[in-house]
């Protein structure tokens, strides 16, 4: 007999299998346990061109950006390196080549392949 993972939503140990889902009986979460569970919360970003980003990706920029408080122009084809994502304005926190860490919205770069 296969051993019954827990309930990913509430770590419930009394999950049973009907068919071929499980099911909590104490949250009343149902899953199949052979599908790739995906995390809600987890933020999705694409690039210019559609392609999905991940951090730790390589990206190059599509387009001249000007850096704010200061006459720094990051020119296109500039490399970067994706650090995180954020919820906010700019969407991904990255280490530009030469120019440290800066906060970038993701319209604006390309993956690299």
């Amino acid at each position: 007999m296969s051993a019954i993972p827990p309930c990913p939503k509430c770590e419930s140990v009394y999950v049973y299998e009907d068919g071929s889902q499980l099911i909590c009986p104490e949250c009343a979460h149902e899953w199949n346990p052979n599908e790739e569970i995906i995390d809600p919360d987890a933020i999705i970003l694409k690039d210019a061109v559609g392609n999905l980003l991940a951090e730790d990706d390589k990206v190059t920029l599509i387009k001249d950006l000007k850096v704010k408080g200061s006459s720094l122009v990051l020119k296109v084809g500039t490399k970067a390196v994706i650090k995180r994502f954020v919820d906010a304005d700019h969407d991904i926190d990255c280490k530009v080549d030469g120019h440290g860490q800066m906060m970038l919205k993701s319209k604006f770069v390309r993956k690299q392949n």
